[in-house]
């Protein structure tokens, strides 16, 4: 059994989490957000993991795809990380709501 981990297998992962934060967050406001923990660490999980993926890709993919804003994705995982605990939960709604919709679209199909 292969189990490839290539562009096309962190790409993928990388959209998979994109589609979960959309389908989650589509009905949510920034005081649901503020107010749901369970809610937050999954998105901030799902945050998280979107850029340990995307750090994965190879750069001849990036520089392919050069409209991906590579290094927002890198250091949003390191504001999460290193300072969980005064992540500035306006910013992180308005990136779940604003900014990723854009991301999936960019990523293609």
């Amino acid at each position: 059994m292969d189990n490839i981990k290539d562009d096309l297998y962190f790409v993928t992962k990388i959209k998979e989490d994109l589609a979960f934060i959309l389908k989650h967050m589509e009905n949510v406001d920034s005081e649901e957000l503020r107010k749901n923990e369970i809610l937050q660490d999954s998105m901030l999980f799902r945050l998280i993991q979107i850029s340990e993926n995307a750090k994965k890709i190879s750069q001849e993919f990036k520089d392919k795809r050069k409209d991906i804003p590579w290094t927002a994705l890198y250091g949003l995982r390191n504001r999460i990380v290193h300072d969980y605990g005064n992540v500035d939960l306006e910013i992180v709604y308005t990136t779940l709501k604003d900014d990723l919709p854009e991301l999936l679209e960019m990523m293609g199909d």
